[in-house]
C-alpha cells in the first residue's frame, strides 16, 4: 500500500479527527526501518563512535520521528536528523545548535512551551505545531542522496494524511522546500509552474494544499555567519502564524 493507504490503514475507525493513535502506529513502524543501507550504517557508526562530549550517552541511532501537537496547523519541515542532535536524542531538532534555534523561536512565537530542547524527557511540549524532516536518519555530511530521500518520502506523506489539520508547512531550507512541495504532488495537487523560487520570508499559496512559508535553515553555517539571524526567524514565524485560520486542514 502507498503512504496514504497505510496512514488511512493506521487511523482507528472514526478518529479522523483525533490522529494520535494513527500516528503512534506510524511511529512504531518509522523507528524500525533498515531500507538505505548507507544511512542505517552511518547513524549506527556514529552512534557506537560517538562523540567525545556525548561518550557517557547512549545515542538513539535510529530513524527520528516527528514531534509536537498531532493536531497541529503548523507543520515546521527541517532536513534531517543531526547526527549528534536528533540521532543522539531520538527527537527532531534536540540536542544541537539548530534546535537551540528553532525552538527558542518557537517559544517566542507561542508554539512552545520551553525554549529549550536538550532530550526527549526536558518537559518540551509543541501547541499547534509539528516538527518532522524528509529524512528520518542521519545522512553523512547531512547530505542524503536521491534515492535515500525518496526512500523516506513515504513517512512524509504519512505524516500529511495523519495530520488533518495542518494549514501551514514552514520549510527551512531549499531541500525542505522541493520536498514540500514532491509530497503535494504525490496528494495530486497541481503544482504552481514556474515553480515560486526559494528565498527567505518567501510565502507561496498553492490551491488545495497547506501555505508554505520559507526560511533559511537554522544551521550554524546559517547563524554563525549572520545569513540568518533570531529576528529573520522570529519573523517567518509571525508569517506563519498570520496563515492560521479556524478553519479544516488545507488538505481537506
Amino acid at each position: 500500500m502507498d503512504a496514504v493507504e497505510l496512514a488511512q490503514h493506521l487511523r482507528p475507525q472514526g478518529a479522523d479527527d483525533c490522529p494520535v493513535s494513527g500516528l503512534d502506529a506510524l511511529e512504531r513502524e518509522l523507528v524500525e526501518c533498515r531500507r538505505c543501507p548507507r544511512l542505517v550504517a552511518w547513524r549506527q557508526e556514529v552512534a557506537s563512535v560517538k562523540r567525545a562530549a556525548y561518550a557517557h550517552e547512549d545515542y538513539w541511532g535510529r530513524p527520528v520521528p516527528g514531534f509536537g501537537d498531532r493536531r497541529a496547523r503548523l507543520l515546521v519541515l527541517g532536513l534531517a536528523p543531526g547526527a549528534h542532535g536528533a540521532n543522539r536524542t531520538g527527537r527532531m531538532f534536540t540536542g544541537d545548535r539548530s534546535g537551540e534555534w528553532l525552538y527558542g523561536a518557537m517559544h517566542r512565537a507561542g508554539f512552545a512551551n520551553q525554549p529549550e530542547s536538550v532530550s526527549r524527557d526536558d518537559g518540551l511540549a509543541l501547541a499547534d505545531a509539528f516538527v518532522t524532516a524528509p529524512v528520518r536518519c542521519a545522512p553523512p555530511d547531512n547530505k542524503p542522496l536521491a534515492q535515500e530521500r525518496d526512500a523516506c518520502s513515504g513517512w512524509l506523506d504519512a505524516e500529511l494524511a495523519l495530520l488533518t489539520r495542518v494549514q501551514v508547512v514552514l520549510c527551512l531550507g531549499l531541500f525542505s522546500y522541493h520536498q514540500a512541495l514532491a509530497a503535494f504532488g504525490r496528494r495530486g495537487v497541481v503544482l504552481p509552474r514556474p515553480r515560486i523560487p526559494f528565498g527567505h520570508g518567501v510565502v507561496a499559496e498553492i490551491d488545495r494544499a497547506p501555505t508554505i512559508v520559507m526560511s533559511y535553515h537554522p544551521s550554524q553555517q546559517n547563524t554563525f555567519t549572520g545569513r540568518l539571524t533570531a529576528e529573520m526567524l522570529d519573523a517567518v514565524f509571525d508569517e506563519a502564524k498570520t496563515r492560521l485560520s479556524d478553519g479544516p486542514g488545507a488538505f481537506q
